[in-house]
């Protein structure tokens, strides 16, 4: 769908015509296209007393080709970027006319050493000083602790500050910045998260609060197929957001099987056929036609996953909407929202894990939405199914833990898709202003989200619920 708002502050005379008046100037995001590079430029980095952060995050920019300048507060930077061979500096504020290729792409700050309140202060001389020399579609990561790991309470203190403070950020920064908080545990590895989040495929996501644990890692062979020789179920794969979702995983590197219901199948086909189009070295992808909600689903399913081998990734994107409010909503209206877009799920899953159909090591990815967490007028049963993903999601993470098996869900804000084209004018325009970015994201902006959950570098992320949504208005 086409937001013509959009086009026109991007064009000479619409740009004009904004600024003359006051009107909100949203950029177009930088996402990740092929053949253009996800990394470059410069890196600022400060820190808070203690950092512990630094021998990771140099190994990380070096890899990846950015280039670091440290600010004051980062008072042992240089000395470790010296001891790695790294190309580093001293962070100058940007001056007044500065060139544009003068300005960093990434500030990165460790506030892992904070502990006590006072020691905040550290945020405001990095970020007062630096903010101003971040870069168009640039990109803000703050490094802490999970307060409830602080063994005093004010080190969760002021931990748990540390999510206002990002938060803020994203919504102070503009231009396409995006401002996220990573939470590592000790020992935790980071790579596969900052890489995600330092690049153009986390276009769409802002201000939100990710926490690694330090289940060991496997790094991809190749960082551009990390999912190459892996298998992923993709439900709702017909159209829109589950399209995208296939297309992204197939991009990089996995094997799909789409899923969606007979009404879909031509849909579905062209979308599978698409894939081997674009990819022909990976052969066929597998359409797979079932109702979800019908009672033998789940065994039809699990047959046909078990007759390729088992599953390596299964990301539940199916879903429905039945809009009233529940004084007008018939109870077939409710009952076949919960059905579909949580209950199937559990149905599924129990059996994929009792059958072994999911192996061990894999992923479960649910899709859930902002409505799940902030609610919704007229959508009580949405609302309802989308936050039972989100508590499916928290309760499965201790008994999936033993086999390695992670389980995380997105949820989305306003996303371009034939759906939100359905929605009247006013609330189109309203769901794509409020929020950080001033406008709505793209389905390959949930893909690209769900694939790094997907990735073998994230093993140490679950139980993470993460808003794909601009930072939205709306919600928590």
């Amino acid at each position: 769908m086409k937001d013509r708002y959009l086009d026109f502050v991007n064009s000479p005379f619409g740009a004009s015509v904004a600024r003359s008046i006051g009107l909100p100037q949203p950029i177009v995001l930088r996402r990740h296209a092929q053949g253009r590079p996800e990394f470059g430029g410069i890196a600022a980095i400060g820190a808070g007393p203690s950092p512990t952060l630094f021998e990771p995050l140099i190994t990380l920019l070096t890899s990846i080709g950015m280039t670091s300048v440290a600010h004051e507060s980062a008072l042992g930077w240089l000395p470790v970027a010296a001891r790695h061979g790294a190309m580093s500096g001293r962070f100058e504020p940007r001056s007044p006319g500065a060139a544009p290729n003068d300005r960093v792409q990434a500030l990165i700050f460790d506030a892992t050493g904070i502990t006590d309140s006072t020691q905040l202060h550290a945020l405001y001389s990095f970020f007062h000083d630096a903010i101003r020399s971040v870069a168009k579609s640039g990109r803000i990561v703050v490094l802490g602790r999970q307060p409830q790991s602080c063994t005093s309470p004010r080190a969760w203190t002021a931990q748990r500050a540390l999510e206002g403070m990002t938060r803020s950020l994203g919504k102070e920064a503009r231009g396409g910045i995006s401002s996220n908080l990573v939470q590592v545990e000790p020992g935790a590895d980071i790579e596969g998260a900052l890489r995600f989040l330092l690049s153009p495929r986390s276009a769409y996501v802002s201000g939100q609060i990710v926490h690694i644990d330090t289940t060991p890692v496997t790094q991809p062979a190749d960082w551009n197929q990390p999912l190459a020789g892996k298998r992923a179920l993709v439900t709702g794969a017909a159209r829109g957001i589950g399209a995208a979702i296939a297309q992204v995983l197939a991009d990089r590197g996995a094997h799909v099987i789409g899923l969606d219901v007979p009404q879909a199948q031509d849909a579905l086909d062209q979308t599978m056929l698409a894939l081997e189009d674009a990819w022909p070295s990976q052969g066929a992808h597998t359409a797979l036609v079932a109702d979800i909600a019908a009672p033998e689903a789940p065994e039809t399913i699990a047959a046909a996953l078990l007759a390729v081998g088992g599953i390596d990734i299964v990301v539940h994107n199916a879903g429905i909407t039945r809009d009233k409010t529940i004084a007008k909503m018939t109870e077939a209206a409710w009952d076949s929202v919960i059905d579909v877009n949580l209950s199937a799920q559990e149905r599924i899953d129990d059996l994929l894990l009792d059958q072994n159909v999911l192996h061990a090591g894999g992923r479960i990815i649910g899709v859930s939405s902002i409505s799940g967490i902030a609610g919704n007028l007229g959508q009580t049963n949405y609302a309802t199914s989308k936050a039972g993903v989100i508590g499916r999601v928290q309760s499965m993470v201790e008994p999936l833990r033993a086999r390695g098996i992670t389980i995380n869900a997105v949820a989305p804000g306003f996303i371009e898709t034939q759906m939100t084209a359905r929605i009247p004018l006013g609330l189109r325009e309203a769901g794509r202003r409020m929020n950080s970015m001033s406008q709505g994201g793209q389905p390959v902006d949930v893909a690209e989200t769900i694939v790094w959950l997907a990735s073998p570098a994230s093993a140490g992320i679950t139980g993470n619920v993460v808003r794909v949504c601009g930072q939205s208005l709306i919600g928590a």
